[in-house]
């Protein structure tokens, strides 16, 4: 006889959707008296912060906003930004957290692509915002966000508006917000980078935001009640969903409205801040920053770092000032991290330059992180665990997006065979370790031979005069590429091109090394990757004949 399992069914009391929102409800009822939020003077407790998320999410809903209608932020990190993570999804609502560099053309285009009903704007930002609506075909309701620590500088006129504070004050305390339905439902809205055309509009579910915390926690064994500096912009995937976790945990969140090095550290000392996350350039900013600046702390702070592979050797800068860094990596369409460089015993046996080596690693999968692998481009099977062979970096699991807004084309093709395909090109190491070599339209072939750039940029990094480097393919009559560098230097430090060039010699296979280095400030995209796009466009410019 065979036992009929598939008889018993879901009901309410037993199947609950999956939604980060119950976070903020259960810290709030458990911690109600804990602070929260501080941003300069200004605090709030737990209790507060679902208050004011509660009575946002009532206004919103007032004023027609109901289940998949998208509500635009345009803002610093910021309290306000963080409630809205809660108040929109409590309304049945989108979030779509807009990057803050974006050129007005751009955040028009997410205007109209979005739907946006509701457009919320820093005061400081409002100028961007007003001449993107004089292009855009939609005409969302404007809320304005009266920063009162923005600088003079940044408080434009506004035109009569509503204030975010009316829709606190004018919002019900008790309103009776409710889980989704279906925990797939669509929750966030974020926009690619669009380096290479329009961005494209990744969609996130509930059932992914609340995994990708829960993972988060287990992978960073995040402690109860942590400090966290939001350092990390809450436009760039959704603040890699710290917003989401560090209420679960019940943390003190400090806001930073822009980063500048000397007031980091300075936030660092004075609140006591136990983990804070941040791009490879902002390490970069930190371990350059002036001397009278920087701080070191007895006590270690606990960062993840994600975007393009870190150098090694600032990973190993970061150990001075008793910062134990953890690499990610992760993508828009993976929610954000889903590989962690996950430290081993054994590695405290290596000397510290080789352990920022193995830390700079991308790694192994987070725990809600199904499946990660490796595949040969050409065969689509997996790639020997040599360190040597490259193949496309592929993943599976709970937190991929829904897919891209409005593009089933695009959706479809990276969707394939049951993998997300990345897009991006790894090794995987014999531990198992994955390692990037390169994004796949940037690896140069060389007289049909491969050389990464991102390891030539790792052995730039460690000459002491270069700030920031990046490597592109140049084109040359013999070898078909060769690598050519583009180096800004770090202040007040100098080194002539043959001496880079011989430094690469030196420390790599010697057909690796660039052909040509060109100085100057590398440009970046609003999300503050290097264009090297534009950088391949220089290199047709500049002078090619290398022997």
């Amino acid at each position: 006889m065979t036992i009929e399992y598939d008889q018993l069914e879901k009901n309410d009391a037993n199947y609950v959707p999956l939604s980060p929102i119950s976070f903020l409800h259960r810290t709030a009822d458990i911690y109600p008296d804990h602070e929260s939020l501080i941003y300069h003077d200004t605090s709030y407790t737990w209790s507060q912060t679902r208050d004011r998320c509660v009575r946002v999410a009532s206004s919103l809903v007032s004023r027609g906003i109901g289940k998949n209608d998208t509500v635009s932020v345009l803002a610093h990190n910021t309290p306000e930004m963080y409630e809205l993570h809660f108040a929109v999804p409590m309304s049945g609502a989108v979030l779509n957290t807009i990057n803050t560099r974006l050129d007005t053309q751009t955040v028009a285009y997410i205007i109209d692509h979005a739907e946006s009903k509701v457009f919320v704007v820093d005061r400081g930002l409002w100028p961007v915002l007003k001449q993107a609506l004089a292009i855009a075909e939609s005409r969302p309701e404007v809320i304005l966000i009266d920063d009162p620590y923005a600088t003079e500088a940044e408080k434009f006129e506004m035109p009569d508006v509503s204030d975010y504070e009316d829709l606190v004050t004018q919002g019900d305390a008790n309103y009776q917000w409710s889980l989704p339905e279906d925990e797939w439902q669509a929750l966030s809205l974020n926009y690619t980078s669009g380096t290479t055309g329009r961005p494209k509009g990744v969609v996130y579910h509930h059932r992914g935001s609340y995994l990708m915390t829960m993972g988060t926690i287990a992978s960073w064994n995040l402690p109860h009640m942590p400090r966290y500096l939001y350092s990390v912009p809450m436009f760039h995937c959704n603040g890699w969903g710290h917003a989401w976790t560090m209420a679960a945990r019940a943390a003190t969140v400090v806001c930073m409205r822009a980063f500048e090095p000397s007031s980091f550290f300075e936030l660092l000392e004075k609140h006591q801040i136990t983990h804070f996350g941040g791009a490879p350039i902002i390490l970069n900013m930190l371990a350059n920053a002036a001397k009278e600046d920087q701080k070191k702390f007895a006590t270690a702070i606990q960062v993840m770092t994600a975007g393009a592979p870190p150098p090694a050797s600032v990973l190993q800068s970061m150990s001075a000032f008793g910062f134990e860094v953890m690499h990610v990596y992760g993508l828009t369409e993976s929610y954000g991290h889903i590989l962690q460089a996950a430290p081993q015993l054994s590695w405290s046996d290596q000397s510290q330059e080789r352990q920022a080596e193995l830390k700079s690693r991308q790694g192994v999968r987070f725990a809600m992180t199904e499946a990660v692998d490796v595949l040969d481009t050409d065969s689509g099977r997996p790639i020997p665990h040599d360190g040597e062979t490259m193949g496309e970096i592929v993943i599976r699991g709970n937190t991929l997006m829904k897919g891209y807004l409005k593009n089933v084309a695009e959706t479809e093709s990276v969707f394939q065979g049951g993998w997300f395909r990345s897009g991006d090109l790894a090794v995987i190491h014999p531990d198992g370790y994955v390692q990037i070599r390169d994004r796949a339209k940037d690896i140069i072939i060389s007289g049909g031979e491969n050389i990464s750039s991102v390891e030539v940029e790792g052995i730039l990094y460690k000459h002491p005069s270069v700030g920031e480097a990046a490597v592109v393919a140049m084109a040359d009559d013999k070898w078909g590429e060769v690598p050519c560098a583009f180096v800004e230097l770090k202040q007040g430090k100098s080194v002539t091109e043959e001496a880079l060039i011989e430094f690469c010699s030196s420390n790599m296979a010697r057909f690796k090394k660039p052909k040509k280095v060109i100085f100057g400030p590398l440009p970046k995209t609003a999300t503050g990757k290097i264009q090297k796009t534009v950088l391949r466009e220089l290199c047709k410019s500049a002078d090619n004949s290398v022997a």
